[in-house]
């Protein structure tokens, strides 16, 4: 077999999984203008010439697709108070943090902070506006909880959002107070956007540049190809902004998922921004039918441990539904919903089971998170073709609110990967990043890591019986994934496909479960080109 010299490379002595159910493993591939023209066993190749890539025996394995993430958000966190350990154990390290910010805050400017979970914190609590009184009085803050679904704020913030004790609770959100009726600061679901609209907002370029500088970090983690659920048109639209940074450098194909709030009014979906082809588009339609089950905010039955009235909020109705997925249905995009607790899911079940998808390439409807599906659930889900995606780090991460919030053997049930398999239903891992208390939250590993072991970061057990291989687990996160999103040509090194894959310092396949987040990318390649490299490797590299 012989290939024309230009624009073609060959990648051999690798150990390639190819996420391809036909043909899983080769140890070759050859690559023309950026996608597969071959892969197989070099000694099936009689001749090649071009360019020669000497992959030294490492593992290679697809590009990631991160099927559930904020970009956006967890690009901003870096330039925001971190409040997760090891930096902020306690309520009091918080309240340090926010002091030393606000010796170099700017007039008119926010002191934000993200990733903090009472569970986590010494006191044993969540932390309240007059916490945060201690460390300023005069400049607002805004601290959101690892969940995002929650956030506190201190006195300031209050006054200027015009929240007072006579403020009642907006639709599908709660304003927690004290016994006197008086606000906390904490802030729970819709409640929390009362703040969060009157805080300033940064332009589009500057939130581009900010997506173009996520874009290596991504590419380290494996990361090529990236999704954002909560897309806005207003008050700046994630399309145009999602384009312009990839005039700055943002390299993976993206899919945008727009909020049925910002489009039941204005559509801005057609047939060319929905077009897959393009790196950027517009995927589906987001709403949210529960919150998370760490902050007590998911739609839940049996109610939470300890808190017997408290059955978490119903943050959509079966009118918003309908429309929205008419809506969806017209514009030939998914419907893509947020459920966490047993009422939610199956609210969402109960008003689609059995009505006939409308895509072709994918899924209709997904429903997000999924933490507690019923047996019902679950086979009516697979009945109707609802896929679900989840993130197998949240009861990692989130330990010590899952036993609180839920009890050590309901947890054990969560996220039933192994049980949503076996009924048929199309699952996909991701991460929801920067949404989980986690200081590297978007790190695929530790996810996949979480999913094999079915162990916390502590140690405690999540559920034995809810483990999967770590086969399982690339394949959630690459093939299975290109079919929930339905990004063309990738997902799979197979020919025709783009040429995007990893290279690992370790074989993943040998690691023990316990040390998969020990694992270090290398190298990862879009389209066959290097676009990102660990600085103490270099792979050899020859031409003929």
């Amino acid at each position: 077999m012989s290939i024309h010299k230009q624009s073609v490379r060959t990648f051999f002595n690798g150990k390639i999984f190819t996420a391809n159910p036909e043909q899983p493993y080769a140890n070759t591939m050859i690559v023309r203008n950026g996608r597969i023209a071959w892969i197989g066993e070099e000694s099936d190749l009689e001749r090649v010439e071009g360019e020669c890539m000497d992959l030294k025996g490492q593992r290679v394995i697809p590009g990631l697709i991160d099927a559930h993430m904020h970009p956006l958000w967890l690009a901003n966190a870096s330039k925001q108070i971190a409040c997760t350990p090891p930096l902020v154990n306690s309520i009091v390290d918080l309240v340090e943090q926010i002091r030393k910010s606000c010796k170099d805050i700017e007039t008119g400017k926010w002191i934000e902070g993200w990733g903090y979970d009472e569970g986590k914190f010494l006191e044993g609590r969540a932390p309240t506006r007059w916490d945060l009184d201690k460390a300023a009085t005069e400049i607002p803050i805004f601290i959101t909880r690892t969940c995002t679904h929650i956030a506190v704020v201190n006195s300031k913030a209050l006054e200027l959002a015009g929240i007072t004790r006579d403020t009642p609770d907006p639709p599908g959100g709660e304003i927690d107070r004290d016994l006197n009726g008086e606000p906390t600061g904490i802030l729970r679901e819709n409640a929390k956007d009362l703040v969060h609209c009157i805080m300033p907002v940064k332009s589009l370029e500057d939130n581009a540049v900010s997506l173009a500088e996520l874009s290596t970090f991504l590419l380290s983690r494996g990361i090529t190809a990236i999704t954002d659920l909560m897309s806005r048109t207003k008050p700046i639209d994630y399309l145009e902004m999602y384009n312009t940074a990839v005039k700055k450098g943002l390299k993976q194909r993206t899919v945008l998922y727009y909020l049925w709030e910002d489009l039941k009014d204005h559509s801005i979906l057609n047939p060319s921004n929905i077009n897959n082809a393009n790196q950027i588009h517009i995927g589906g339609i987001k709403l949210f039918a529960d919150g998370s089950v760490s902050g007590k905010t998911a739609w839940v039955n049996p109610p939470f441990l300890g808190d017997e009235e408290n059955y978490g909020i119903q943050t959509v109705t079966k009118e918003e539904l309908l429309a929205a997925a008419k809506a969806a249905e017209q514009n030939n995009v998914q419907l893509v919903i947020h459920a966490m607790g047993e009422q939610a899911i199956d609210f969402i079940i109960d008003t689609f089971y059995g009505k006939k998808g409308w895509l072709t390439d994918g899924p209709s409807i997904r429903i997000e998170h999924a933490a507690l599906p019923t047996s019902r659930a679950i086979q009516q889900a697979a009945e109707t073709g609802i896929a679900f995606v989840t993130q197998p780090i949240f009861v990692f991460a989130e330990i010590e609110s899952y036993h609180t919030n839920l009890g050590p053997e309901r947890t054990k049930k969560t996220y039933p990967i192994p049980s949503l398999l076996e009924a048929g239903i199309k699952v996909a891992f991701s991460s929801d990043a920067p949404a989980t208390a986690w200081a590297d939250p978007v790190n695929p590993f530790v996810g996949m890591k979480s999913a094999v072991s079915r162990l916390a970061y502590n140690g405690a057990d999540t559920g034995q019986k809810q483990k999967i291989d770590i086969f399982t687990a690339i394949m959630l996160y690459t093939k299975e994934a290109q079919e929930i999103t339905r990004i063309p040509h990738v997902g799979q090194l197979s020919v025709g496909n783009h040429a995007d894959f990893i290279v690992l310092n370790k074989d993943i396949f040998e690691v023990r479960p316990e040390k998969i987040d020990t694992l270090v990318v290398q190298e990862t390649y879009m389209s066959g080109n290097l676009v990102y490299q660990d600085h103490s490797v270099k792979l050899h590299t020859t031409s003929n």
